[in-house]
């Protein structure tokens, strides 16, 4: 429907705490607890706290038992 620019194709996705808690099966407050800590990275804009998708692969790839991709 609407032409993507180029600016847009290389936005990467960025997830809230409480999206990210969905993704994993976490409590809000243990999310926050790996946020805090630094297991996974995140940015602060303003108020808000994102991670972005990549680092939270990295994060599920790095603790994925039985094997390498």
């Amino acid at each position: 429907m609407f032409a993507r620019t180029h600016t847009e194709e290389n936005t990467e996705r960025l997830l809230s705490p409480r999206e990210l808690s969905g993704v994993l099966g976490l409590g809000l407050t243990s999310t926050y607890e790996l946020l805090r800590r630094g297991a996974i990275p995140s940015v602060r804009i303003g108020r808000l706290r994102k991670v972005r998708q990549t680092d939270l692969d990295k994060f599920i790839a790095d603790r994925l038992e039985g094997g390498h991709e």
